[in-house]
């Protein structure tokens, strides 16, 4: 995984969102056993206390699990998984109509954009 991060947002935001969106994705698969916290923070070139905070996070969404001494595990739960990657998908839906109505388009518009004149 390789992390990029903005000057916008702090860092452990960054980090808490990509690491939603790997799994999400299923670039950290179901039940799989994620990388240590030192080595995705060596990774992401981070602190690892700031790595260590962003999983303790999406432990609090439920997506990542400790098993005490064997590590830190993706869920298993699918429902879950899907409702995040949906969550996450409004955002961006959320956002994409918001500027698109910034430049003048109401959402039929934006979707009307979408499907005609992206195809």
């Amino acid at each position: 995984m390789e992390f990029q991060f903005d000057n916008e947002r702090p860092i452990y935001i960054q980090l808490v969102q990509q690491l939603r969106i790997a799994v999400v994705s299923g670039d950290f698969a179901p039940g799989s056993r994620l990388p240590s916290v030192r080595e995705l923070a060596l990774t992401a070139k981070v602190n690892p206390n700031t790595m260590q905070k962003a999983l303790t996070e999406l432990e609090g969404e439920g997506l990542v699990f400790t098993e005490r001494t064997n590590g830190k595990f993706v869920t298993t739960d699918e429902g879950l998984l899907l409702r995040a990657k949906r969550a996450l998908a409004q955002g961006y839906a959320d956002r994409f109509l918001g500027e698109m109505a910034q430049i003048g388009y109401d959402r039929a518009g934006a979707l009307s954009y979408l499907q005609d004149d992206l195809t």
